[in-house]
């Protein structure tokens, strides 16, 4: 989460120790100024009192700054847009304030942001809209809301920092199965398996996270294999860490429990003699998933032994 340098308001500094609704009540009013630059001003005050302090966040909101901090998202001026997401986001950090900003009607300014929005405008309103779906009712409003697409796109073309808010936001919206078919549609799994094929990067580990994630719906697994996923699981079983061994371990148990077709591809990219030193050196739950893997394969291979000698006799 970015934040600007300190500001003070009117030109004189904010003491927070000694913070009083007084101010905080100047600030919010202030917030509805005809005059951009007093309401910009206003906006970053707010945005770093709510920055570190729970106590401020919830006074803040008891004040009546979140709805006009809202108005604030949807402005043309790129700068104030990014102010109202930051301190949106901000005062989001504080459970207390999360249904208060949903119900104010957030979510579509947000996800404006998210589209339209400075580079860090995009970034805090994707942590934003992650700390919204953490109210499990608002992740399908939030889904229709048409955020996921932009998010797809932020996990595709942003910065580092920006593909880390967008995959973290898409893990826990995708926990409701709606989501899950529109990230698809999307096209999510194509960025989320060149993440994970770029093992020396900070990136491996959430984006298999979210792939294990969306697994658990058939059209996920065919998205996956089509996007050449199999050989990048296979490679991350002989040299990723443990976390993610295990991890793209039972994605892969995944893929072949229901397709024989898969089992076959799997075990073409030489996946048996890595999943066996797995078996014996991994994590416990790793070596579970491993031992299960390795028998359907081999399985799979037995049946075809099977097959070939019938079929030469």
């Amino acid at each position: 989460m970015e934040d600007a340098v300190s500001v003070s308001y009117y030109g004189h500094g904010i003491d927070e120790l000694a913070l009083d609704d007084e101010l905080i009540a100047r600030l919010v009013s202030s917030l509805d100024s005809d005059n951009i630059e007093i309401r910009k001003q206003a906006a970053m005050e707010i945005r770093l009192l709510a920055k570190n302090k729970t106590e401020n966040r919830i006074r803040i909101a008891t004040a009546g700054a979140i709805k006009p901090l809202i108005s604030i998202i949807s402005s043309n001026d790129q700068q104030l847009q990014e102010i109202g997401v930051t301190a949106i986001l901000n005062l989001s950090l504080c459970d207390e304030n999360k249904e208060e900003i949903i119900s104010s009607g957030a979510i579509k300014p947000l996800v404006h942001a998210l589209k339209i929005g400075t580079s860090v405008a995009r970034e805090n309103a994707a942590c934003a809209l992650l700390r919204l779906s953490q109210v499990e009712e608002a992740k399908i409003a939030i889904g229709r809301s048409g955020a996921i697409p932009p998010l797809v796109n932020l996990l595709e073309c942003g910065s580092i920092r920006g593909k880390k808010d967008a995959c973290t936001a898409l893990f826990s919206l995708c926990s409701a199965n709606e989501n899950k078919s529109i990230a698809l549609q999307a096209g999510v799994m194509k960025p989320l398996v060149e993440l994970m094929a770029d093992l020396g990067s900070s990136m491996v580990d959430k984006s298999a996270f979210v792939v294990n994630l969306l697994s658990a719906v058939p059209e996920a697994r065919a998205a996956l294999v089509d996007e050449g996923g199999i050989p990048v699981l296979v490679e991350i079983v002989e040299v990723g860490t443990h976390r993610q061994k295990e991890i793209v371990t039972e994605i892969l148990l995944r893929l072949c429990q229901d397709s024989v077709n898969h089992r076959s591809m799997v075990a073409r990219e030489g996946a048996i003699p890595p999943l066996v030193a797995l078996s014996q050196h991994g994590t416990s739950r790793a070596k579970l998933k491993a031992e299960a893997l390795i028998e359907i394969l081999r399985q799979t291979r037995s049946s075809k032994s099977a097959a070939r000698y019938i079929y030469s006799s």
